[in-house]
């Protein structure tokens, strides 16, 4: 995947994996920082003790690069260990980010407009009193959601897509950004999502990811189960290209 190719490229050797915690939601990696990234599973009642896991112990002293390079792997769960470790890698320039939310950003983009969102997000339910037109499509669809082969019909329809950052996890985030219309509006979101400038070059407009500034406390909760929500010790920021950028910063400031 080029994608990963450039993001792994953008990053810093030079460090060790220093501590791994994969609970059956999150998984936080510590290296230079800390990173998350979502635990793939396909329990639907959410139930801990039916979620695979791996143990980190055994990743631990591994070079840093070598641990991001997961990301590649078919074995989502190895994967997932790959997206954190990438994440704790990543310098997040705080300068070229703002406290917006994600769902928030959906909102305004997507009032009166088509709107395609990968992944169920909590926002979902206002969204769909806003947009002219809602798709969810999910791996596991809920009541009024699409399922994954509606992709292709869907997207192409949207002017604002939302796309998981799971999507690096199972790898097709390049053919969920392939699918989107050339002036379609794209925002990656999700603890998993890189937050790194590289995923301008695919056509995304803003990233909204998180960035752990309390890695004690991350890692403690990914590894007694719990949830993205749930965990402290995190901000959530959003980085937008230069022609967005001002407009959410002026907001933000007032």
């Amino acid at each position: 995947m080029q994608i990963l190719d450039d993001l792994i490229q953008s990053l810093r050797n030079g460090v060790k994996v220093r501590d791994i915690r994969q609970g059956p939601f999150q998984t936080a990696v510590l290296t230079r920082n800390c990173g998350l990234a979502s635990t793939p599973h396909d329990s639907m009642d959410h139930d801990p003790a039916k979620i695979a896991v791996l143990k980190g112990d055994k990743f631990i002293g591994m070079d840093a690069m070598e641990a991001a390079g997961m990301a590649y792997s078919d074995n989502q769960l190895e994967a997932a260990i790959g997206m954190a470790s990438i994440n704790s890698l990543i310098d997040i320039d705080e300068k070229h980010c703002i406290e917006l939310n994600a769902g928030d950003l959906l909102a305004d983009k997507g009032k009166n407009r088509k709107v395609a969102v990968i992944g169920h997000f909590p926002f979902i339910s206002k969204l769909r009193q806003i947009a002219k037109e809602l798709w969810v499509i999910e791996m596991r669809p809920r009541e009024g959601d699409f399922p994954a082969s509606e992709s292709e019909r869907v997207i192409p329809q949207a002017d604002v897509v939302g796309i998981t950052g799971t999507a690096f996890t199972n790898h097709t985030i390049e053919h969920l950004l392939r699918l989107c219309k050339t002036d379609a509006f794209v925002v990656a979101l999700g603890g998993t999502t890189p937050l790194s400038p590289v995923l301008f070059k695919y056509g995304v407009d803003a990233v909204c990811g998180t960035m752990v500034v309390d890695a004690e406390a991350v890692l403690a909760a990914a590894g007694r189960g719990a949830t993205y929500r749930e965990i402290k010790g995190t901000r959530r920021l959003t980085m937008l290209k230069a022609a967005n950028a001002d407009t959410y910063r002026n907001q933000a400031a007032t």
